[in-house]
């Protein structure tokens, strides 16, 4: 049965190409929105510390409230393991529930997190609301790209895939325009919306095809993969092909992760969210004020931080259009060598939202929903580890010592993209598999028959 499932492969394939022409997509950017909601939630939650760190350390803060250098950088740096925390979460509750439901579950502790920084009359209640909300961030972070990838198809996948990254930055620009004329307080408040509407919204939407496939749930696959792609949709040929990569599969042993097909793309995966997070990105965001405060710029730093997150969104929505054209590695040479010039303009281009995109298409499908959440684990706790030396290391030695480290890092990055990341414009996700299978091609070939990939 195993050889007659091979042979058919190419078949599969060749068919399935042939059929993307019948597909209409309204209802996969319908699904695709109420996902990506979490990344708006995720993004406006990263950097709420950056208007409200420089009213809780100034001398007119309340008193049960004020925060020293040490208080403000583990206000900063909390969110970061709250996010490894929800990564480690989303690590298990991706295979045991299921995509969906996981960042459905992630507006739980958003929610409480925001009414305790709404409402905090000390200290605790601001680090505990800070750490709930990091916890939301990591389980979405971990989940929805993983959702994304699962419900598309190769044709926009590479769009809708920096659709988290670029509602994360939407939620950031949103964040920093609204502290401009919203209190601290009411920042917190208005964080709740976009959370309690994603659940309301995933409620009416299905659960990814290939989970329920995986499952042995058919009728709902089927049912599930007609709405995402249309009523004049053949869900059969995409089916059969889902069904034929989740029965050459096995789960996985130990042994089996020392094989090239396991551990090159999860140590891709990882390595690229160590790095993306090393260029600096988040100790930047969530201290971005206070940073414009010390760099003396002309125009007071709120404003400041509002323009970046304009230029920020710019960025990534020009990256989202070419993806697609230009390909990933294309994207990430050029992100690697702005970020040491123009650093949020170059970061949005490349390295920002592609590493999410890459991460969500060569993991290992059987793999796919633990590594993910080991990779958002490793990179969160990277994070942490920066965002909380960062305030110490600016006031020790300026701000010359920390972006000269991040300067380094981009060049390393240069150097990763080069050897070790696969070009995956074009590719389905088995093709992409079959890559890390046979260490050189994307080419499916099976015993008689070889099909080229489109």
């Amino acid at each position: 049965m195993s050889a007659e499932r091979s042979e058919n492969a190419p078949l599969l394939s060749r068919r399935l190409t042939s059929s993307e022409s019948q597909i209409n997509n309204s209802k996969l950017f319908l699904a695709v929105f109420s996902a990506v909601l979490g990344n708006f939630s995720f993004g406006y939650s990263l950097v709420y510390s950056s208007p409200v760190l420089p009213k809780l350390t100034s001398p007119d803060a309340s008193p049960e409230l004020k925060m020293n250098t040490e208080q403000a950088a583990w206000f900063g740096s909390i969110y970061t393991l709250g996010a490894a925390a929800g990564g480690l979460g989303a690590m298990l509750l991706n295979d045991m529930i299921g995509r969906k439901l996981s960042i459905m579950m992630s507006a739980v502790p958003s929610a409480i997190g925001y009414m305790l920084m709404g409402g905090a009359t000390n200290l605790w209640m601001l680090q505990v609301g800070r750490f709930l909300t990091g916890v939301a961030g990591g389980m979405t972070a971990a989940s929805i790209p993983v959702y994304i990838s699962e419900i598309s198809h190769k044709a926009v996948r590479g769009a809708l895939g920096s659709c988290p990254q670029i509602t994360a930055v939407f939620g950031t620009l949103s964040l920093y325009a609204l502290s401009l004329v919203v209190p601290w307080r009411w920042l917190a408040i208005a964080g709740e919306v976009p959370a309690v509407l994603m659940v309301v919204l995933l409620s009416f939407m299905p659960s990814s095809p290939r989970r329920l496939l995986s499952i042995g749930q058919e009728q709902k696959a089927e049912k599930a993969l007609r709405w995402l792609r249309g009523s004049q949709y053949d869900t059969h040929i995409e089916l059969s092909a889902i069904q034929h990569s989740i029965n050459t599969q096995s789960r996985v042993t130990w042994s089996e992760l020392a094989t090239p097909n396991y551990y090159r793309p999860i140590f891709i995966s990882v390595v690229m969210r160590f790095l993306q997070q090393m260029t600096g990105v988040t100790p930047i965001l969530v201290y971005l004020e206070p940073i414009f405060a010390q760099s003396k710029v002309s125009l007071e730093p709120k404003y400041d931080a509002a323009i970046v997150g304009a230029v920020r969104l710019f960025s990534v929505a020009v990256a989202a259009s070419l993806m697609d054209k230009a390909g990933r590695k294309a994207l990430l040479y050029t992100s690697s060598m702005l970020i040491t010039m123009v650093f949020i303009f170059g970061y949005a281009m490349g390295w920002g939202p592609i590493t999410w995109l890459l991460m969500s298409e060569v993991l290992p499908l059987v793999a796919r929903g633990v590594a993910s959440g080991l990779c958002v684990t490793v990179s969160w706790l990277t994070a942490f580890m920066l965002t909380h030396a960062f305030t110490h290391l600016v006031d020790k030695y300026g701000l010359y010592v920390p972006y000269l480290l991040f300067t380094v890092v981009c060049v390393v990055c240069l150097l990763f993209n080069a050897v070790c990341i696969p070009e995956t414009r074009g590719r389905s996700l088995e093709e992409i598999e079959n890559y890390f299978r046979t260490g050189r091609t994307f080419t499916i070939r099976r015993s008689h028959s070889t099909i080229q990939s489109s």
